[in-house]
């Protein structure tokens, strides 16, 4: 029975960015703390350092909300891609510290660097790093993995065939169709919105 939940849906343009959850933003955690103080991340599971970014981004030129969702999830090549509750309270939080100001540009709610956010980004440049890229290292990890995986079955199917009885590899011939049919049976459910 399909779900209701809209949320768990993707659009083709979240399979074309490899996204696979409605929510790619951070849990608890989330620290501030202005320069000189420590600060905390916010992290996913696919995720960077929202704060990180945010300042970097800031620093190239102006941008509001939705522009740094989207040039995060470019420069990241779609495999980062925060929502938006987790750009707004960072940005909320960068405004509080006075590293960044808000003006109105074109009916947008937009974010530039103070004097102060500029000075802070220039002394920890370092520190901030290339977040976008750390993204990526957690889905090269993640692909890693995912090939890890596929080449045990696939050494496991290897030793049905070659020393198994006529039995065990009709029994293994089913035991790959069936996960092929999984397979796609897990895109057909994240894309009908089921769990």
């Amino acid at each position: 029975m399909r779900s209701n939940d809209f949320s768990q849906t993707r659009r083709p343009a979240d399979r074309r960015r490899g996204r696979h959850d409605h929510d790619l933003g951070f849990g608890p955690g989330f620290g501030g703390g202005g320069p000189g103080r420590p600060r905390g991340r916010r992290r996913g599971g696919r995720g960077g350092d929202v704060r990180a970014a945010t300042l970097l981004l800031l620093a190239e030129e102006p941008q509001h909300g939705y522009q740094l969702i989207q040039e995060i999830a470019e420069r990241s090549d779609g495999t980062w891609t925060p929502s938006p509750g987790s750009i707004y309270p960072v940005l909320q939080q960068l405004e509080d510290e006075g590293l960044l100001s808000f003006e109105r540009v074109d009916g947008r709610k937009t974010a530039t660097l103070t004097p102060e956010g500029t000075t802070y980004v220039e002394e920890h440049r370092d520190e901030l790093g290339t977040p976008w890229e750390a993204a990526q290292g957690d889905r090269s990890r993640e692909m890693h993995e995912f090939a890890h995986n596929l080449k045990g079955f696939i050494n496991a199917w290897k030793q049905v065939a070659q020393a198994g009885t006529p039995e065990q590899r009709v029994k293994a011939n089913a035991v790959v169709d069936d996960a092929r049919k999984a397979m796609y049976l897990i895109l057909a459910d994240a894309e009908s919105g089921r769990p």
